[in-house]
C-alpha cells in the first residue's frame, strides 16, 4: 500500500500496478485539488511523465517552455535547456490541480486502487526496529473516510510512505530531518499576464526584503499558458534570519520588484499566496525498515539547488517500486534497503555539491560577486543550468565533479579557502572569510 497520491505516491503505483502486482493508494484529498507548487516541469520531469505514457496529456493541459531566463543584480541572460542524449530540451508549465490527477488517473488505468478523500490516521500493529538506522515496521494504517467520518484498517505487506513534506507518517515510523542541513520555504501566487504564453520561465536569484537587503533565496515567474503565470518566492534556511522573515511581506516585495512587463500588480492577481516548506538533499531519513520505505518529499528528496520536487517524487517513486518488487519476489528487507543505496549513489554526490551551493548563496557579497562573473559568461551560466536542474550528460565526469567545475567556474576569484570551505562541505563561517576576502 501507498500512502500518499501526489507524484511519488502515484508514480510509484504506477510502476507496481504496471508489472502486475496489487497495490493500494491512500489519499486524503480528492482529485483534482489545489497543491502549493511552481507548477513547472523540467527535462527530467518531463523524461518520467514520458515513460509513464502521459506527456501528450501533459502537453494538451500546459504549457511548454524552451529554457530560463534568468535576472540577477541588474543583469539578464537567456538560456535554453542543453541537448541531452537522455532528457527532452524542453518543459512543461502545468498546475498540479491538473497534473497530479492525470498521474493517479494513470496508476488506476492499469489496476492500482486509488483511494480518495481517505485520510490515514495512524499506522497499524507499529513495531520498533532492532536494526541501527533502520525504521520501524507496521502491518498497514486505520483511516477514515472523510465523506462519511467510518474508520477502518488496511493491511499491506509493505507499506510505501508518500503523503509529502511534512510526512506524519513518516514521523510516526521514525523519520526525522537533519536540521543542520538546508531546508526552504516557498511562497507562491497566480496572476493574470498578457506574457502568460512566454517561451521562458524567469528566476531571481537577488530576491530582496521591504529594506533592500539580499535574502538567500530566489524568486520566480513561470508561465502558464492559460492566461496566467506562477509568480513565487523561495528562501533558504542558511539565512540567520529564517525564522523572523515575513514570507508575505517578502512575496509583495517580489511582486513590486518584478519586471514591469509581467503586469504583476494586486489587481491582476488571482487570489491570497500560499506556501510551504521543503526539506531538501534527502536530509530526512531512515527511509527503510523491514516493510516500510519513503519516497518524495516524505524522504527530503528535493533539489536543493533550484527547490525541484516533481522530478524526484517521480523518480524515487519509481525506484521504490523496483525496490518493492524485488522484496515481494523474495528480496525480503535487504531488497528494501537497496532502494536507499540506489538513492545514495545516484544523488549523494550531487546534493553534497548542492549543498555547499547554497551556503554560497546565503552570503549576499559572495552571491553578488559570482552572479556578477557568471551573467557575463553564457557558456558558464548554460553549464550551471544544466548542473542546477540535474542534466548532465551521462559521457561527462560524474555529478559531483561536474558540479564542482561549475562552481569553480562561478568563485575562481575567490580565495582558497573560501572555496576550501564550500567543496569540503564544512561548516564554517563564511561572512569571516568573505570579511577578510
Amino acid at each position: 500500500m501507498i500512502v500518499g497520491g501526489g507524484p511519488s505516491g502515484s508514480a510509484c503505483a504506477y510502476w507496481l500496478a504496471k508489472s502486475g502486482w496489487d497495490v493500494a493508494v491512500i489519499e486524503r484529498k480528492t482529485f483534482p485539488r489545489e497543491k502549493t507548487c511552481g507548477d513547472g516541469l523540467t527535462p527530467r520531469s518531463v523524461r518520467q511523465l514520458a515513460d509513464m505514457g502521459l506527456e501528450p496529456q501533459v502537453a494538451a493541459k500546459g504549457h511548454r517552455y524552451d529554457g530560463l531566463r534568468s535576472y540577477g543584480f541588474g543583469q539578464s541572460l537567456e538560456m535554453r535547456w542543453p541537448e541531452h542524449p537522455h532528457f527532452p530540451s524542453y518543459g512543461y508549465c502545468v498546475t498540479r490541480f491538473d497534473l497530479d490527477a492525470l498521474v493517479a488517473e494513470n496508476a488506476a488505468s492499469l489496476g492500482a486502487t486509488v483511494l480518495t478523500g481517505t485520510e490515514v490516521l495512524d499506522v497499524l500493529e507499529p513495531r520498533s526496529s532492532m536494526r541501527d538506522g533502520a525504521l520501524g515496521s507496521c502491518s498497514g494504517v486505520i483511516v477514515k473516510q472523510k465523506a462519511t467520518g467510518a474508520t477502518s484498517e488496511i493491511r499491506g505487506r509493505i507499506v510505501v510512505v508518500a503523503d509529502g513534506a511534512n510526512s506524519r507518517i513518516g514521523r510516526a515510523l521514525g523519520t526525522s530531518r537533519r536540521r543542520d542541513w538546508p531546508m526552504g520555504m516557498a511562497l507562491r501566487g497566480y496572476y493574470t499576464s498578457d506574457l502568460h504564453d512566454d517561451d521562458f520561465i524567469e528566476s531571481h536569484l537577488d530576491i530582496r526584503d521591504p529594506e533592500g537587503n539580499v535574502i538567500p533565496g530566489y524568486g520566480w515567474i513561470f508561465p502558464l499558458g492559460d492566461g496566467r503565470i506562477n509568480v513565487g518566492v523561495g528562501l533558504l534556511s542558511t539565512d540567520r534570519r529564517w525564522k523572523g522573515i515575513n514570507t508575505s511581506t517578502l512575496m509583495e516585495t517580489f511582486v513590486d520588484f518584478a519586471p514591469e512587463h509581467w503586469g504583476i500588480s494586486p489587481e491582476t492577481s488571482c487570489g491570497p499566496a500560499t506556501g510551504g516548506r521543503l526539506p531538501m538533499g534527502l536530509s530526512v531519513g531512515p527511509r527503510t525498515g523491514a516493510n516500510v520505505i519513503v519516497i518524495g518529499d516524505a524522504s527530503g528528496s528535493i533539489n536543493p539547488f533550484n527547490g525541484e520536487g516533481i522530478a524526484y517524487g517521480y523518480e524515487t517513486g519509481r525506484l521504490a517500486a523496483a525496490s518493492v518488487a524485488e522484496s515481494l519476489l523474495g528480496g525480503g528487507t535487504d531488497a528494501l534497503d537497496e532502494y536507499n543505496e540506489r538513492l545514495l549513489k545516484g544523488y549523494g554526490p550531487y546534493y553534497d555539491v548542492a549543498r555547499a551551493f547554497v551556503r554560497l548563496i546565503s552570503e549576499p557579497k559572495l552571491m553578488a560577486l559570482c552572479v556578477g562573473v557568471g551573467m557575463r559568461s553564457e557558456t558558464l551560466m548554460s553549464e550551471l543550468l544544466g548542473m542546477m536542474a540535474n542534466l548532465m550528460r551521462p559521457d561527462e565526469l560524474g555529478p559531483a565533479e561536474v558540479g564542482y567545475r561549475a562552481l569553480a567556474g562561478l568563485v575562481r576569484i575567490l580565495p582558497d579557502r573560501v572555496l576550501t570551505a564550500l567543496f569540503n562541505d564544512q561548516t564554517a563561517d563564511l561572512r569571516s572569510v568573505s570579511s577578510a576576502a
